[in-house]
């Protein structure tokens, strides 16, 4: 049964049926395979559940199948979710719940109590925007900012997970050698001067990441209570929000225009929150996040050995693009050849510039159902069953695409790679050492007189 539909249709511009957008089928009776990519398309349509879902298939399964050892099992397993919970929910959870509605709430005076807290998730475009008092504005702005701000929490703890993860396999497995994690030295030998080392290094940075956080909260808390005031405070707010579109302001004072850019630097240096109603993670954020968690397993890698560190920028900077632009680089390419091929026509579009537009979202397919539905005589049912394979077609094949190269492949690649690096060190060691002898018979007076000529 067809649950509720709305049959507002009017006629638009160009001679199309238009139809009211609250049209649903949330009784429609879908086969299981319908409903599994239904719901594969509707959580790729919320970044952190479809970002959590990539990075947790790209990093994880991958790194289980092709484990080296339980020890290198057990830390990569402990790393990667708490990373992915970091990566892709930490930011909205502390920025909705314990800054929005607890911190920033508590720190408003009586007349701002809610009026703040309950915009706050504008943008702030619709904030300049909006009707309220030059003061109202200030406050939203400088308290936005203050959240950003707080929220330096999330790279910060991102940054420290891997000198934490290096912390739990030396207390939990007494192993800090990275070539005894990863199985390659089979003698198992451990240097306790180097685990003093990542012991003493690893407390450090962690020590240091709780003060980094007090310090952001500190500073958010000031900004948000006394920000308003200042003119100075409310532009540097307003920088700190989207520093993008700033950057693009001094590129087009340079003469350098794109509108591809300017999109780009927007969406990607975007640090505030998306508005959803309430803090939704935005894509600056999780770049940010995904960058500094580069060069914080950088530098915990130097603390267990080379081989370690050169598995680290052999993998992660590719996972870092991957984490932050999914596969979204293979997407453009895929619909340029369902377009050319005349596929999904109803999904893949040609705007006036000749580009791709966008796709309809899920929540706009029933109203595409509908439409065709009404010309080609047929059920809505069974045409928003057709539409949801077609976006799932559209989306899935370069999900899975990306998922095993940037999975199984990537990891494959660096164990290999790895694996060869240590063979090739260890010879290189064997053959000095052959040549030290060599040289200590060949050119010590002591041994002269037993050379063999």
């Amino acid at each position: 049964m067809i649950a509720t539909i709305q049959p507002d249709i009017t006629q638009n511009t160009h001679n199309r049926i238009k139809i009211n957008n609250n049209i649903s089928f949330k009784g429609a009776n879908f086969s299981k395979g319908t409903k599994f990519l239904d719901g594969f398309i509707k959580s790729q349509e919320n970044l952190s559940s479809t970002r959590f879902i990539q990075g947790t298939l790209t990093n994880w399964l991958p790194k289980a199948v092709l484990s080296r050892s339980f020890v290198d099992f057990s830390e990569f397993t402990f790393l990667e979710f708490l990373e992915s919970g970091i990566f892709y929910f930490a930011a909205p959870f502390f920025g909705e719940h314990l800054y929005r509605n607890g911190i920033f709430k508590a720190i408003q005076p009586k007349k701002y109590k809610s009026l703040i807290p309950q915009n706050l998730s504008k943008s702030l475009d619709n904030i300049k925007k909006s009707d309220f008092d030059k003061e109202t504005k200030n406050r939203l702005i400088t308290t936005k900012a203050g959240v950003i701000l707080a929220c330096i929490a999330v790279p910060a703890l991102e940054y420290a997970l891997g000198f934490a993860k290096n912390l739990f396999t030396l207390k939990v497995f007494k192993i800090s050698d990275f070539n005894n994690v990863a199985n390659l030295n089979k003698n198992k030998k451990e240097d306790e001067q180097q685990q003093k080392k990542v012991e003493t290094h690893s407390k450090q940075v962690l020590l240091k990441t709780g003060a980094l956080i007090g310090s952001g909260i500190g500073a958010g808390v000031l900004l948000a209570t006394n920000g308003y005031k200042s003119k100075t405070a409310v532009k540097l707010s307003e920088f700190l929000l989207e520093p993008g579109i700033y950057i693009s302001k001094l590129l087009h004072k340079l003469n350098i225009k794109s509108d591809k850019t300017d999109k780009f630097l927007a969406e990607y240096l975007k640090l505030d929150f998306e508005d959803k109603g309430k803090f939704a993670l935005s894509k600056g954020q999780l770049a940010l996040t995904c960058i500094t968690g580069l060069f914080g397993y950088s530098a915990a890698a130097k603390d267990r050995g080379k081989l370690d560190f050169y598995e680290v920028w052999t993998r992660v900077p590719l996972v870092v693009l991957y984490t932050i632009f999914g596969s979204s680089l293979l997407d453009a390419g895929f619909k340029k050849i369902l377009a050319k091929k005349g596929k999904f026509p109803e999904l893949i579009k040609k705007g006036k510039d000749g580009n791709i537009e966008n796709i309809p979202t899920r929540k706009d397919l029933p109203e595409i159902a509908q439409k065709l539905a009404k010309l080609n005589n047929t059920s809505k049912e069974q045409e928003l069953a057709k539409l949801i394979k077609q976006k799932a077609i559209i989306t899935g094949v370069p999900y899975l695409f990306s998922l095993v190269t940037m999975g199984f492949v990537l990891s494959a690649v660096s164990r290999i790679w790895t694996k060869y690096r240590y063979d090739h060190q260890v010879k290189n060691q064997q053959q000095n050492i052959s040549a030290d002898n060599n040289n200590f018979v060949k050119f010590s007076p002591a041994f002269e007189g037993f050379r063999i000529k």
